[in-house]
């Protein structure tokens, strides 16, 4: 018995020992189990029932529904990893705790760390997995579905403007005249009635990039020249404004190229709200709207990132706090652990919302709302943890 005992010892301390790959295939079903169900009910609950209602009021048609649902499960998917693993190391470890096997290898020298070892390591893959998800698959198969289904949609009203009423501002720093600071002044306003596509039309612009003067442009239409990167207006006059604020000069124009950053184009031609964009372009989304300098926006973009990057540590969170609870000496049944994990997922991710919440309002930093639930889990998790430990 002793042999034996030292034996199993020895293999449990090991990088990936029999106690490892017991605890895996214990894991790994429910973990898929919960993965198909999460992500079936979320799918079912945001994505079925207005495709049912889009095919019965506006007569989508049924391989059209069944090819964005298929698009959207890869996002109820990213969504559904995290709550798996809480609720496959809660069930999993409640289970091994009611039927004595966890006390069976405490009494063989295995530590409570060292039994959750695994579910934590198991947690990290699938940290690693959500991201792969999150990065690369989820918002490239929403924008896609949202394409297809705005293009079966739309099918039949060819003539829809894109947007209207793009006003794009664009600020710059300057010292205050005492020197003592800066103060953010306007540099340049664009403003277009409707935007098609291809063309802006019913332009305004307001440039006061050049010190010393400044250029008022009505134009008709206007249109973005990659070719020599700049702007090609039509039908239009500038106004040309001395410091003194009288005109210098007006030209009326038939068609006039104008160099200005295509910025404003940029933002018009945004399509993707934030699910559908990774970190990559979100990154790319931000420095756009900085050169806007909408405070809220940016703001926004700034929480939503940090949320992109603090989401698939989720895994790790709830991969500790489930097994920290699982270990705990008790008899529960799969319909009690299954509840407990409801319970841990709708306070985490009410905590989620209201911390990013307030970071968009600028009480918490961007990285304080967005990490602040994760680091309160780890705290839970490590201190149930350690009161098992002590048992």
């Amino acid at each position: 018995m002793a042999k034996y005992k030292s034996f199993y010892t020895l293999n449990s301390l090991l990088p990936f020992s029999i106690m490892d790959r017991y605890l895996t295939r214990e894991l790994l079903p429910t973990f898929l189990f919960g993965v198909g169900a999460f992500a079936s009910i979320g799918v079912t609950i945001d994505a079925m029932f207005e495709l049912v209602r889009k095919i019965v009021e506006s007569g989508l048609p049924v391989g059209i529904a069944v090819q964005v649902f298929v698009l959207r499960l890869p996002e109820f998917i990213v969504l559904a990893f995290p709550m798996s693993t809480l609720l496959a190391t809660l069930m999993t470890y409640s289970r091994l705790s009611s039927e004595s096997e966890l006390i069976a290898l405490r009494g063989c020298g295995v530590s409570v760390y060292r039994m959750v070892l695994t579910a934590v390591m198991l947690s990290l893959v699938v940290t690693g997995m959500t991201f792969v998800f999150n990065e690369h698959l989820a918002p490239a198969s929403k924008y896609q579905a949202s394409q297809i289904l705005d293009k079966a949609l739309k099918s039949e009203q060819p003539s829809i403007v894109k947007q209207q009423n793009i006003f794009y501002p664009e600020y710059q720093k300057v010292k205050q005249e005492d020197g003592k600071g800066q103060k953010k002044i306007l540099n340049r306003l664009f403003y277009a009635d409707e935007f098609d596509g291809k063309q802006m039309k019913g332009l305004t612009i307001i440039d006061r990039s050049t010190e010393g003067l400044s250029q008022i442009i009505v134009s008709e239409s206007g249109e973005w020249n990659p070719s020599q990167n700049l702007w090609d207006f039509y039908n239009g006059t500038i106004y040309l404004v001395a410091p003194d604020r009288s005109y210098r000069n007006i030209l009326r124009f038939e068609h006039q190229q104008v160099k200005l950053p295509r910025t404003a184009l940029d933002l018009a031609q945004k399509s993707r709200d934030y699910g559908e964009m990774n970190i990559a372009q979100s990154l790319e989304q931000l420095e756009i709207e900085r050169l806007g300098g909408d405070e809220p926006k940016i703001r926004k973009l700034e929480v939503r990132i940090q949320q992109k990057i603090a989401l698939p540590f989720v895994c790790v969170v709830f991969g500790l706090v489930g097994a920290a609870m699982g270990t705990i000496p008790q008899r529960t049944g799969r319909g009690t652990s299954f509840g407990i994990s409801v319970i841990v997922i709708f306070t985490y991710y009410i905590l989620y919302f209201i911390t990013g919440a307030l970071a968009q309002a600028g009480i918490f930093s961007t990285i304080v709302g967005a990490w602040l639930p994760n680091f309160l889990g780890l705290g839970i998790g490590t201190f149930l943890l350690m009161r098992v430990a002590q048992r």
